[in-house]
């Protein structure tokens, strides 16, 4: 039927773009997605909780402990881009409600993990 409508459209002709064969090639069932975002969000919040617990380590606890946080809220951001997708998940955190938000967090991530190594 696609190729009917494809075909009467006048579109037929066309090939597909490279962009577009990739986007096919890489969707992902809904049964994936989920486990992706469960195992994500899971390393996330084991890397948080791993950099609270070495924050007490002498010497060297800050530095750790930046940086598990850091990877931990990484990757539990990064878990919401398996239900979503990055584009749509970028045009959401972007949207005008949400910016100075956004902005704020990356801007606490980035100063997190500066301040660990320098």
């Amino acid at each position: 039927m696609d190729k009917l409508k494809r075909v009467l459209s006048g579109h037929d002709a066309e090939e597909p773009s490279p962009l577009s064969e990739v986007f096919e090639a890489t969707s992902l069932s809904w049964g994936t997605r989920v486990k992706g975002f469960i195992a994500c969000f899971a390393i996330g919040c084991l890397c948080s909780l791993l950099g609270s617990c070495l924050l007490w380590v002498p010497k060297k606890g800050l530095m750790l402990f930046a940086v598990f946080y850091t990877l931990g809220n990484i990757a539990s951001i990064g878990s919401t881009l398996f239900l979503m997708g990055p584009m749509k998940q970028l045009k959401r955190m972007f949207e005008p409600t949400r910016l100075i938000a956004t902005t704020v967090m990356l801007v606490s991530i980035k100063g997190t993990s500066f301040n660990s190594f320098f």
